[in-house]
């Protein structure tokens, strides 16, 4: 689970600096960049509060979640116009479900914001293929309420589980078993759709899989999850293919980058591999802002509180 966070937030800390880097692709993955630190948005800081929940109590208890995505809230990350507004309403006393709900005319929200931060939940139910959508869905509800902005967390989360519990096995799927194994648990819908044309794209370009799968531009989780699914299927075993990949599609790239980070680390871990794995570089994670200081003290908390729990005796010596 801190592997996947690890990749989530330096994949979102890089996409967001990238464009400001004045920078190539191969001059990033040969280390030439800026010497400042690479600066985190809200898929971070979101992140943080789920596995702090679920470091902490093994679950996600959508009230709680709901109050502590409002507390952190920090407008400075770049949030999105419409969380800003949720998460203000939550803080200001309004029921999670009212404040979700009423978006975009009481539809709900379909946007990427559910999918970008729940990779390291799929990570931490590894071998609950059941649990991880279970716990996706609540994780998403408390912010999107729309059937494709819970979908889209759903199918990141599995991917993540998948992607966790294939490196327990020593296993690598291949693209298309990847893929596949996420479709067999989504409901039908545009997302699933769209995952399902990303399965007969993996000999495509980048370019032709971005077009017809969209790269994020539109800020929804069906013009975001397809892609990230169909990169991360691809460069499972290669994070900074990955999330290059995911640079060179352009788009919302900080959110593309989050999302395939936090699945492909979920199976590389973190680390330079003396077998076929590339984990995230070290240098970029050197780079990354430090995770927020209340995050570090919960991380420690959660540790001695649940040093019985067999998921976490996994998680604390490393094994999601």
């Amino acid at each position: 689970m801190l592997d996947s966070l690890d990749g989530l937030s330096v994949g979102d800390a890089l996409g967001a600096e990238f464009p400001i880097m004045r920078r190539s692709i191969p001059a990033l993955r040969a280390g030439d960049f800026p010497d400042r630190q690479w600066g985190w948005t809200d898929d971070t800081e979101m992140a943080c509060t789920v596995v702090a929940e679920l470091s902490g109590h093994g679950g996600i208890d959508q009230d709680r979640l709901a109050a502590a995505f409002a507390r952190r809230f920090d407008p400075s990350r770049d949030y999105g116009f419409l969380a800003v507004d949720t998460l203000r309403r939550i803080r200001d006393g309004v029921h999670w479900r009212e404040a979700a709900g009423a978006a975009y005319d009481r539809q709900g929200s379909c946007g990427n914001g559910a999918a970008m931060r729940v990779a390291p939940l799929g990570a931490f139910y590894a071998d609950e293929p059941e649990r991880v959508a279970a716990e996706a869905v609540r994780s998403a509800q408390v912010t999107h309420l729309h059937p494709e902005g819970v979908a889209g967390a759903v199918a990141v989360a599995l991917a993540a589980g998948q992607a966790a519990h294939a490196r327990l096995l020593g296993n690598r799927p291949t693209p298309r078993e990847f893929i596949t194994v996420v479709l067999d648990r989504l409901d039908d819908g545009e997302t699933s759709r769209l995952i399902r044309r990303a399965r007969t794209l993996l000999e495509a370009s980048v370019e032709e899989a971005a077009s017809e799968l969209g790269n994020g531009s539109l800020v929804t989780a069906q013009n975001t999850v397809p892609f990230t699914l169909w990169v991360a299927a691809k460069h499972l075993d290669d994070y900074p293919t990955a999330i290059t990949t995911c640079i060179a599609a352009d788009g919302d790239i900080d959110t593309t980058s989050a999302i395939v980070g936090g699945i492909v680390a979920a199976y590389t871990g973190t680390g330079p591999d003396p077998g076929p794995l590339v984990g995230i570089p070290p240098t970029w994670l050197a780079a990354r802002e430090p995770l927020p200081g209340w995050f570090r003290t919960t991380r420690q908390s959660g540790r001695r509180k649940n040093s019985g729990s067999g998921r976490l005796r996994r998680w604390l010596s490393g094994a999601s």
